[in-house]
């Protein structure tokens, strides 16, 4: 007969409780797979879906690129940092197993695996910290793992999940180190939890070092016991992080040569709506998710009036939460807690920590005797204080008392039964599962509609993205030209998710110098520059070889979106090869305007840019706000320029959040909100000849219109300038994982342009590649007809060179550990007599 084993009979029980619990809220609120509702909201939908895209197609040798270099977006961007940053945790390789098509569903699995595996996870370290009955570590390993931070946040910002993981992991690394066990493992362990995540692994170090540092405080050990254990746990932290290094250290260089984000200054929320994220069925983006369970928050405020408890240890675990809680809410410990950077959004993302030292708090309570009716009054009494602060807080709901009333009377009476024996502890753990899972299941699915209410949400892969990815594929030439899958974007990272070479891309990682690139040559962002989009222009186009791109409708699911009924169709243009050759000299620095900019990287005269003129709907003339712009506020206006017979007019309003329209034209919407929005150059169709040019605007906010706003294309030109480049451009060109190699035409000579932003790591010809306009170039080899530069993310050889060391000294530390253990003179039993 197999032997019960306590430790993984906890770990399965917190798994499955979690898992179900999360299903059932799902399916509750009737969200994605049980429903018809996305879930794919804000970054899951924008960023996640698609980096795990990314991954799915690498195992499947599919992607443009490699591990070191992504040529399906932002017109070629370094890879290696967001490979880091999103998808580095062991369980993102499980998309490889999943469909494409079927992509949605597997990030869905690998997050309910993620907060199963950091239930298991909590389940295993409360007996390693304290012994008590498995079925209650099972049950608040659960909660651990439901917290409102995981259910509520980290749902849709997955990466964060790893983190979750890292914490009891962490601490139980933090144990090994303690008591001198396990050596090897743990430094493995720290490795494995950085590489995954590192941003949160880095506050679940913190975390993990602060019950560290209460466990020496409680267990009493002499100063060289607690100095040899704090020398272990430094040697297992550095020896882990340096093992990690060939990942770290190219996310660092990545993030510092990113487009920064938003500058946003730290505001403590009120206390009122810190209390009431403690209650079930609440939610606030800009407040810390503490939600916890009523029975383990119970247990946990018990802890401070259980006798049973040394004193040492009571007031150690709770001025442990309290300090950790107060953290939350001043700004220097904010500092810290997110590595000195205050984030760009949620700014209480180290919450799941304290959610941690609760959790790891009820634990101690339960594992003595188990809270008195002493006990039990005093964390009630606290409790029904945090009740009544939390009333003064909008953030409560018609659910959130009732849910917290009926929590609450249900762990009493499980309590209760505790304390009458063995023969009550079944129906004990029914009602403590019961009252955890239901509060769970119930924030859950409340959290599930109020996301789609009041943040972007994007549909699961479908019949939109389906027909992307058949126009993308049915013309696709790369290396020969890129397909850019279009301006009506279904997420921001479009070519990850549906194909193509396009300009569209959105990470943390964001090249400052693709942003800026684009942006000077007219093209539009969200997320304060991280999220460029595609441009739509045939100028821009011909300069990074785009030869053919898709046109489609808005995305219906996506908010403030117009109905759109156009169909998709697919444009195929001329265009130059991937590395042309300019002639010598160097180009002319940008300007301000996008018409010149783009004309000064295509090489030619394509544009004539008229003088316009700005009037109100009643002919009012319109004020300038400088030297460069007009002021408009909300209204309706008049702009009008003369341009040459047989025009193309396009309209450059990047501040301007309304519509536009030519004579009787199609209106285009504008969406510019700078510097949070930007809105792109836009067409607006044929113009010219004696005819005057006169675009009616619609201002539904206040914002700018520039005085050369309106640019006159002269397709003839263009035609003329794309076949010159195509004369001089390279005769080969082959693309790798890593670079790119060209054959150039004989007697080349000048400067060899790559249709590709010069983000740091790019050498050619043995040295560091030239930035001509933002893009990558290098004189014409002196010798020979062709060139090849590389890509080699920044980081990677210092990375690679600081894991090599901690290599070793994990491996000379496990080998004198060995000849130590032989050298110990074994003990002989004594012979008879």
């Amino acid at each position: 007969m197999p032997t019960f084993r306590p430790r993984p009979a906890a770990a399965g029980l917190a798994a499955l409780i979690t898992a179900f619990t999360v299903c059932a809220g799902d399916a509750a609120a009737r969200s994605f797979p049980f429903g018809p509702h996305t879930r794919s909201v804000n970054d899951l939908g924008n960023q996640f879906v698609p980096f795990h895209t990314r991954l799915w197609d690498l195992l499947h040798g599919k992607a443009d690129g490699g591990l070191f270099l992504n040529w399906s977006s932002g017109y070629g961007t370094s890879f290696l940092p967001d490979l880091g940053t999103y998808l580095t945790s062991p369980f993102a390789l499980l998309v490889g197993v999943f469909p494409r098509d079927r992509i949605d569903l597997a990030v869905y699995v690998v997050t309910v695996l993620k907060m199963a595996s950091a239930a298991a996870a909590m389940a295993c370290l409360l007996p390693a910290l304290r012994s008590g009955r498995w079925w209650v570590a099972g049950v608040l390993g659960s909660a651990y793992s439901l917290c409102g931070w995981s259910v509520i946040e980290a749902s849709y910002n997955p990466m964060w999940l790893d983190g979750l993981i890292a914490l009891p992991l962490l601490c139980l690394a933090g144990e090994w180190a303690r008591t001198g066990r396990h050596r090897i493992a743990a430094p493995l362990l720290v490795a494995v939890v950085w590489a995954a995540n590192f941003y949160t692994a880095y506050m679940a170090t913190l975390g993990a070092a602060l019950v560290l540092a209460v466990r020496f405080f409680t267990e009493r050990e002499d100063r060289r016991a607690v100095g040899r254990g704090l020398v272990r746990a430094v040697r297992t932290v550095g020896v882990g992080i340096g093992l990690a290094a060939p990942v770290l250290i190219p996310v660092c260089l990545g993030t510092k040569h990113a487009y920064p984000g938003w500058d946003r200054a730290f505001a403590p929320a009120s206390w009122t709506d810190v209390l009431a994220r403690l209650l079930p069925s609440t939610y606030s983006f800009f407040t810390p998710a503490l939600f916890i369970g009523t029975g383990t928050l119970l247990l946990a405020c018990a802890l401070a009036f259980q006798r049973s408890v040394p004193r040492r240890e009571r007031w150690a675990w709770a001025g442990l939460v309290a300090g950790v809680a107060l953290s939350l809410q001043w700004g220097p410990t904010h500092l810290l807690w997110h590595a000195f950077a205050t984030p760009n959004g949620s700014p209480y993302r180290q919450t799941f920590v304290l959610a941690g030292l609760v959790v790891i708090t009820a634990w101690i309570s339960v594992s003595y005797e188990g809270p008195g009716w002493r006990a039990l009054l005093g964390g009630g009494a606290v409790l029904v204080l945090i009740a009544a602060g939390a009333g003064f807080s909008g953030l409560v709901t018609r659910w959130t008392y009732p849910l917290f009333a009926a929590g609450l009377l249900t762990a009493v009476g499980a309590l209760v039964l505790v304390a009458r024996g063995r023969r009550f502890a079944v129906l004990a753990a029914v009602l403590l599962i019961g009252a955890q899972a239901g509060q769970a299941a119930a924030t859950t699915a409340f959290a599930d509609r109020q996301k789609l209410n009041r943040l972007d949400h994007y549909a699961p892969w479908g019949e939109r993205q389906r027909i992307q990815a058949a126009a993308v594929a049915g013309t696709d030439g790369w290396p020969r030209y890129r397909t850019d899958p279009g301006r009506e974007q279904t997420t921001a990272n479009d070519p990850l998710l549906v194909g193509g070479q396009g300009a569209a891309y959105y990470s943390s990682h964001t090249p400052a110098v693709l942003t800026r690139t684009l942006g000077a040559l007219g093209g539009g962002w969200t997320s304060n520059g991280r999220a460029v989009q595609s441009l739509d222009n045939p100028v821009t186009d011909a300069i990074f070889s785009v030869g053919a791109r898709v046109r489609g409708p808005r995305d219906p699911y996506q908010v403030g979106n117009a109905p759109d009924d156009r169909p998709v169709t697919v444009s195929a243009e001329v265009a130059p090869p991937l590395v042309t050759v300019r002639p010598p000299g160097g180009p002319v620095p940008y300007g301000r305007s996008p018409y010149r900019n783009q004309e000064a990287l295509l090489g030619s005269m394509v544009y004539t840019v008229p003088k316009t003129v700005l009037r109100a709907a009643d002919g009012g003339a319109v004020a300038d706000r400088g030297p460069y712009d007009y002021r408009v506020g909300r209204g309706t206006y008049t702009l009008t320029a003369h341009c040459p017979a047989a025009s193309e007019a396009y309209l450059w309003t990047p501040g301007l959040f309304g519509s536009a329209r030519l004579g009787r034209g199609p209106e285009v919407e504008l969406k510019g909100q700078l510097p949070a929005r930007r809105a792109p150059m836009e067409h607006l169709g044929s113009a010219g000849g004696s005819a005057p040019v006169v675009v009616t605007l619609t201002s539904v906010r206040e914002g700018t219109v520039p005085h050369e706003a309106i640019g006159c294309l002269d397709r003839t030109r263009l035609a003329s300038a794309v076949a010159g480049l195509k004369r001089t451009g390279a005769t080969a060109v082959h693309v790798t994982a890593d670079g790119i190699r060209a054959q150039l035409p004989p007697g080349s000579t000048g400067t060899v342009v790559i249709a590709a932003p010069r983000i740091a790591g790019w050498s050619c010809e043995g040295r560091p590649a030239d930035a001509y306009l933002g893009l990558v170039s290098v004189p014409v080899p002196a010798r020979g007809s062709a060139v090849r530069c590389t890509f080699r993310p920044p980081g990677l050889r210092a990375g690679s060179a600081v894991g090599a060391g901690a290599l070793l000294v994990m491996a000379w530390t496990g080998a004198a550990r060995a000849v130590l253990l032989r050298r110990r003179p074994r003990l002989v039993p004594a012979g008879p007599g």
